[in-house]
């Protein structure tokens, strides 16, 4: 039976109250080039290479009753050569840190928050 869901990711959706601010913070976050202009809405989605996939960003501008709750676990995790590096990155765009780096034997990680409250892990991976 050939199946009817492909086995992949296209997106990963991040709820924002926002957009406009949102898609600079995250222009910053991953060293892109913010295109000044309007963001209506109701999404943007940032391109993170190919075969990858993207992250839309989402105000619900046309959802009068949306309720907006920011996530209080790690959404998704992006990835660094460089944790010490990504961690003052972070730190210098004022994110707040929700758990410091930590070291195990094959990997290290972090978590902050995004403006709208949304935890992200940043990784690093020893190989």
């Amino acid at each position: 039976m050939k199946p009817t869901i492909h086995n992949r990711i296209d997106t990963v959706f991040i709820h924002v109250r926002n957009l406009k601010e949102s898609v600079r913070w995250y222009s910053t976050l991953f060293g892109l080039e913010f295109q000044e202009g309007e963001y209506e809405g109701p999404i943007y989605t940032i391109d993170m290479g190919a075969d990858r996939p993207g992250l839309t960003l989402d105000n619900h501008c046309f959802d009068k009753d949306y309720d907006f709750k920011p996530s209080n676990h790690p959404i998704f995790n992006v990835s660094t050569d460089d944790i010490n590096a990504a961690y003052e990155h972070i730190k210098n765009m004022g994110a707040e840190i929700v758990t410091e780096i930590e070291t195990f034997p094959d990997l290290a990680d972090f978590s902050f928050k995004d403006p709208d409250g949304n935890i992200i892990m940043v990784c690093t991976c020893f190989t």
